[in-house]
């Protein structure tokens, strides 16, 4: 009797899989660190930021199981990452967010790896699934940025801190018209 009802057959090669599997983990750590950040606003007051930061985490989630059904589906197994070493404080919330732009950065440079990749193995399926990230990078990075700008133009001084963290919420429109995406 069999023990599966799928065909084992693949069409993601090991390298591309283990690639994917990188990312799901890199998808699984944003999802949390972005939690922590958001529980460490909410305990701070800035409350606007804090539910900007949870849902933002919310949508890491779903990039990471995005990856794990397309890597099951294409003949691989998409492994739930262990998750650990989380940044629970923060000095402020600027650092809050300049720890979003990094991170973000870092999300785009592995993502455009795993592009690179698999054009040069004309793995073409993988090529054109990815270019949603593609896309989703650069609306999180214009996101970061900004939120990082706020802290200059505004001024972190008396009701600056409140300020940002008020314009924070405006930010998915601001993303959104930049990335041509409807809010």
């Amino acid at each position: 009797m069999k023990q599966q009802i799928v065909t084992p057959a693949r069409s993601l090669t090991k390298e591309t899989e283990a690639l994917l599997n990188k990312q799901i983990v890199m998808e699984g750590k944003s999802a949390a660190a972005y939690l922590s950040m958001g529980s460490w606003c909410e305990t701070k007051g800035y409350e606007v930021s804090s539910q900007f930061l949870f849902k933002h985490s919310d949508e890491e989630r779903m990039h990471m199981l995005k990856l794990i059904h397309y890597v099951n589906t294409a003949g691989g197994h998409g492994l739930q990452p262990e998750i650990t070493k989380i940044k629970h404080t923060f000095k402020s919330l600027r650092e809050v967010f300049e720890t979003v732009l990094n991170h973000e950065l870092e999300v785009t440079k592995s993502i455009n790896s795993i592009v690179d990749h698999c054009f040069t193995i004309k793995d073409f399926a993988t090529f054109n699934f990815l270019q949603w990230y593609v896309m989703e990078q650069r609306e999180e990075e214009t996101l970061a940025r900004r939120a990082v700008e706020l802290f200059d133009l505004i001024g972190e001084e008396g009701v600056g801190l409140w300020m940002i963290d008020q314009e924070i919420g405006k930010l998915e429109m601001y993303a959104a018209k930049v990335s041509g995406k409807p809010a």
